[in-house]
């Protein structure tokens, strides 16, 4: 991570930015957030990242509107330059900064922004995954919100690392696949590309979306049996782009040519699929 940070509109040091020990977001994970990639210097897909945060700020009770957006391109870009970053990534999160409602009688309804920056997240040349313990509860409030009570996803994969693997597959209780640990999976079958529907409780990841625009895609309710008996399996994030899977536990896969693999800008993919 970075030095500065941007914190309720103004540049500090990371250090300097600290949220209310009694505020539902310190308390409860109360917020959401957003990782957006940095090329050139510029945000990619700024756009589906602010509307994906105002959906998943509803979904929790928290009310996002223009003015939270009005500066916050303009100041992130400050951010950008400040930290000097070229090809890297930025996290922004809303916090419910107001006191919890049960410890603490202030609940004000305040909103605190923060932004980071960080370089690019760094992956083995070679992906290797495992299958997930932790399940998805596709019910969950939760599902499908990329909220700060994150812990699950960290937790996963932090497990697959103990484990000697870069990522984790998590299936819902069902049995379906969702994603992984801190992505989305798409899986090339016959010719067709194939990833997890949002009903399973999958994180509709704006590099997903970007995707689907993009590439004609089945969104399926599939269980385990049919993503190993893919022909290729890649995982796609803000943070690490499009990455081909080399094995999920016992089995591995080929490394084919396919148009997912070139959809990025050719800056972009080059950089992506570099690191």
């Amino acid at each position: 991570m970075h030095k500065v940070a941007l914190f309720d509109g103004k540049l500090v040091s990371c250090a300097d930015a600290k949220i209310n020990a009694l505020s539902a977001a310190a308390l409860y994970g109360r917020g959401v957030f957003t990782t957006i990639a940095i090329f050139d210097g510029e945000p990619f897909l700024l756009d589906k990242h602010m509307t994906r945060l105002t959906s998943n700020a509803g979904a929790i009770g928290l009310a996002l509107s223009e003015n939270h957006f009005e500066h916050l391109e303009h100041q992130l870009r400050e951010l950008i330059e400040k930290n000097s970053v070229v090809d890297g990534r930025a996290r922004i999160t809303f916090f419910d900064g107001s006191g919890s409602g049960i410890w603490s009688d202030n609940a004000d309804g305040r909103l605190e922004t923060l932004a980071i920056t960080a370089d690019q997240r760094k992956l083995s040349g070679d992906l290797n995954l495992t299958v997930s313990d932790f399940t998805v509860n596709s019910g969950s409030p939760l599902a499908g919100i990329k909220s700060c009570n994150y812990l699950d996803n960290l937790l996963a994969f932090e497990d697959s690392g103990k484990h000697g693997f870069d990522e984790a597959i998590r299936l819902n209780e069902r049995g379906e696949v969702t994603s992984a640990c801190m992505s989305n999976v798409f899986w090339l079958k016959d010719d067709r590309l194939y990833t997890p529907s949002l009903s399973t409780g999958c994180l509709s990841g704006t590099t997903r979306e970007y995707i689907l625009e993009n590439v004609s895609c089945d969104e399926v309710c599939e269980g385990l049996d049919d993503l190993l008996s893919a022909d290729a399996v890649f995982i796609t994030s803000a943070g690490i782009g499009i990455r081909a899977v080399r094995s999920i536990d016992y089995r591995h896969f080929e490394q084919v040519e396919h148009e997912i693999v070139h959809l990025l800008p050719p800056k972009t993919k080059t950089r992506m699929s570099a690191t």
